[in-house]
């Protein structure tokens, strides 16, 4: 039977560490607002806390997830056990983005692997931690992080990358403000 929890313990830590992608689920306000659901991978989550945790955001075709945690803060991240025992633990949180501008980000970012993609740092203040069994999950096995995320980023170059940002990550596809930069 799952567990709910007000913070990350030693177990759920180590079922978390142990993931190579989480999922990223966020919502604007609006009832017919689109709803955002994301894969993350890379070496891009950490645990700050019992009650804190961050994920390093980089550059992709949206921002809905900046968008709306900058209207509304709600966001639930989900870590499925593809490999060993089944379980699953989502995180529910209040989060908000970190954005390189700002004076916070230069001392979270050390905490991260440095990506010329790196567009903000997503910071959960954790409220609830929930585990269930994952039973249906299937088994999956792990062969490594895909490259053409850092191809792009290098044939785009920084130019290209601002300018990519500027087009595609000012505003959520439901018109919410995203990147102030």
């Amino acid at each position: 039977m799952g567990k709910v929890r007000t913070e990350i313990d030693d177990q759920i830590a180590k079922i978390i560490q142990a993931q190579h992608v989480f999922f990223v689920a966020t919502a604007p306000l609006a009832s017919g607002g689109n709803i955002n659901l994301s894969p993350k991978g890379l070496d891009t989550f950490r645990i700050v806390g019992p009650k804190t945790v961050a994920y390093l955001d980089v550059i992709g075709s949206g921002v809905e997830t900046i968008a709306h945690l900058k209207e509304n803060g709600r966001i639930i991240l989900m870590f499925c056990a593809f490999q060993g025992p089944p379980k699953i633990v989502r995180i529910h949180g209040q989060g908000r983005a970190v954005e390189p501008y700002s004076p916070e980000f230069t001392g979270l970012i050390s905490q991260f692997p440095q990506y010329d993609a790196t567009r903000a740092i997503i910071m959960v203040q954790v409220t609830r931690v929930a585990d269930s069994c994952g039973f249906g999950v299937p088994l999956m096995e792990y062969r490594g992080e895909r490259e053409q995320h850092f191809s792009w980023v290098q044939r785009k170059g920084p130019d290209g990358l601002r300018t990519y940002k500027a087009e595609k990550n000012r505003s959520s596809i439901d018109g919410l403000p995203g990147l102030a930069e």
